[in-house]
């Protein structure tokens, strides 16, 4: 991701998959301490991937959104929270009506500091059965070159005069 504000000793990244793109950007843009965010594709083996490529499922990327956050606004831990509660990483190929491996829900770590706290934020869910007995499907991976979406695909329901959520229910 390349926004200019990534090199500020102040702010650090994330990147995370968890369904439609649009859903996700808005959901963490509500979060204090997000600066920006960005919809695009992540995790996949094609440079400089499309829309339609990466709908089509033949690339390998996910729809993610990257993110600058202020971490002494707002720790990972709560970004990763904020992960959990807007999906259900129990699908296994996708959220709700959104369909395909481009869909599949992943935490993408930038260092050895946010993997280890995403391990525990997971293993944290399962022990709290959230789920029940079913599985979290949530992958966990390196983070790797992340290509922005079309504008046309950023801060999509600002675009459409809806807010987050405000059209239909998103997830249960």
């Amino acid at each position: 991701m390349h926004t200019g504000m990534e090199n500020s000793a102040r702010f650090m990244k994330a990147t995370f998959a968890a369904g439609c793109f649009w859903d996700v950007e808005a959901a963490f843009r509500q979060v204090n301490g997000v600066v920006e965010t960005v919809a695009g594709y992540t995790g996949g083996t094609d440079p400089n991937p499309i829309y339609a490529e990466v709908e089509s499922g033949t690339t390998s990327h996910r729809e993610a959104v990257g993110i600058v956050f202020d971490p002494v606004v707002v720790p990972y831990e709560r970004l990763l929270d904020r992960f959990w509660e807007i999906h259900d990483p129990t699908q296994e190929d996708g959220q709700g009506e959104y369909v395909g491996s481009h869909y599949r829900s992943a935490i993408f770590f930038f260092d050895d500091e946010q993997r280890s706290a995403a391990l525990r934020s997971r293993d944290a869910l399962v022990a709290a059965k959230r789920y029940g007995n079913r599985p979290i499907l949530t992958e966990i991976l390196p983070a790797s070159a992340f290509w922005p979406a079309d504008e046309c695909h950023q801060r999509f329901y600002e675009k459409c005069g809806q807010g987050y959520g405000t059209s239909r229910k998103i997830w249960d």
